[in-house]
């Protein structure tokens, strides 16, 4: 057994290829390298994806192609994170399709939106857990 870390035998494959690489046949090399048991492969396959998704000598390119960061410039790799999320608040009020689509998730997952909270006179704690009446609404 090669006495060097996944991610370190996977910069080595890469570098090597000096291409971008599939995860499987990335993988299947680091089995090989490292003499893993079908057994063991599968107990470390979801531990070494994640620490190579975290490592940032490595950037995802789509379609689970791997690569080198240093093989791509910054604009070619960066991830927008206001296109991964956004706030329900942010929705244009002439947006009327994602804004029922956003009701059909709340109904299934049975939350109420934002809007309705507030129009029943509620508001959320500052620690989010518990909700109240507001001031304004008469308590009878």
């Amino acid at each position: 057994m090669l006495n060097k870390s996944m991610l370190d035998i996977a910069y080595d494959i890469i570098t090597a290829k000096n291409a971008p690489i599939a995860f499987k046949e990335m993988w299947e090399q680091i089995v090989k390298i490292q003499e893993l048991s079908e057994e063991d492969s599968h107990k470390k396959i979801s531990r070494f994806y994640t620490n190579l998704s975290l490592d940032g000598r490595f950037v995802t390119l789509g379609e689970n192609m791997w690569d080198l960061r240093a093989h791509h410039t910054f604009d070619k790799v960066h991830i927008d994170m206001n296109d991964v999320y956004r706030d329900v608040e942010t929705i244009s009020d002439d947006d009327e399709e994602e804004k029922e689509y956003i009701e059909m998730l709340d109904k299934e997952t049975g939350k109420e939106t934002v809007e309705e909270d507030a129009a029943a006179g509620y508001e959320k704690e500052e620690d989010g857990e518990e909700e109240k009446p507001s001031e304004t609404e008469e308590i009878y």
